[in-house]
């Protein structure tokens, strides 16, 4: 057994990634990525369920969760998760399930077998406060890509495009960040991460930053 090139460390940060095989698309549709928002909520779990049994999924008492999500971002080919690490050897275990779930409905939905992701998923440790709050902007902006995919090379030709582009993205927790109120608001564990943002202005500053410094 290969051994992971950064090791989980109890009550640290990280950001974790992956993407399809090939860089195939994992996404296709609406129903793709509510599924695997779906699975976010209920893979963070210790206890283990059947999905397709469960009609309102945020609505469900999970038991203790295994990481705390601090932020997220679905694109067609490849995901970002930043996570923190409450208990040992919980990182891999929620990424297991995860990944086998999302992999067994794609497999069935589009009957096709094999590996979907590109081999283990990939984790970056955020080692200090500065890369930490940065993470939060790179992941959230991540959708900018769909509509100008040069734009970290070039800049944003229409950051006012780029901004209303992101405030109506609904797979990423930009919106619960921005103003919130949605259902998917519980897959965020916000008060174990530092309060950058306390307020959504402050969100909202940091996210506009970003983009009129391209």
């Amino acid at each position: 057994m290969s051994i992971r090139k950064i090791p989980f460390v109890l009550d640290e940060y990280y950001h974790l990634y992956n993407r399809g095989n090939d860089k195939r698309k994992i996404f296709h549709d609406h129903s793709d990525y509510i599924r695997f928002l779906g699975l976010l909520y209920l893979a963070n779990s210790d206890i283990n369920f059947r999905v397709n049994r469960i009609k309102d999924i945020y609505s469900i008492e999970r038991g203790k969760k295994l990481v705390s999500i601090g932020a997220y971002c679905l694109m067609p080919n490849h995901f970002h998760i930043l996570i923190k690490q409450v208990k040992e050897g919980d990182v891999s275990r929620f990424m297991h399930k995860l990944l086998t779930a999302y992999s067994m409905y794609y497999n069935i939905k589009y009957e096709r077998s094999g590996g979907l992701f590109e081999g283990k998923f990939k984790s970056e440790h955020l080692d200090n406060d500065r890369y930490l709050k940065y993470i939060f902007s790179y992941i959230h902006l991540n959708p900018v890509k769909l509509i100008e995919p040069k734009w970290k090379e070039y800049g944003i030709k229409n950051k006012a495009r780029a901004l209303a582009f992101l405030d109506q993205y609904a797979y990423s927790s930009y919106q619960d960040f921005l103003r919130g109120g949605r259902k998917e608001e519980v897959i965020l564990d916000r008060g174990d991460f530092p309060d950058y943002f306390p307020s959504k202005k402050e969100f909202q500053r940091e996210i506009l930053g970003w983009i009129n410094f391209q």
